[in-house]
């Protein structure tokens, strides 16, 4: 069985930085990329940033240049660094692990999410 942990969430003022972490086990085909997205109160959900078995990221226009997002692949884990925070990134942040299957098709797991609160 699949499980995603989420950890690192919390309260931070406005500039203050975060660094949440997200460790995966009973992972059985290839990881074909890791993520973060992210919810807040009355909106859907949205990516915040990808990376790919290659080590190809990808982030939304709004974290860019203040997030960073990298994996430990002996520890299939990924973790997201935000800095410079703003009260909009107040969120629910939601770790995602995507995977081959015996398939076509991809699968994808998700962890249970880590609220992320920025005070002003």
């Amino acid at each position: 069985q699949v499980q995603l942990v989420e950890s690192g969430g919390g309260l931070v003022q406005a500039g203050g930085s975060l660094r949440l972490s997200c460790a995966a086990s009973g992972i059985t085909f290839s990881i074909t990329s890791m993520g973060w997205y992210r919810q807040a109160p009355g909106k859907q959900r949205e990516l915040v940033a990808t990376i790919t078995s290659a080590d190809s990221r990808n982030y939304a226009d709004s974290v860019k240049g203040r997030f960073v997002i990298s994996r430990d692949n002996a520890k299939i884990a990924v973790y997201l660094q935000m800095n410079s925070l703003k009260p909009e990134d107040t969120a629910d942040y939601y770790c995602n692990v995507e995977t081959a299957s015996r398939s076509w098709y991809k699968l994808n797991y998700w962890g249970q999410g880590t609220q992320v609160t920025v005070s002003s």
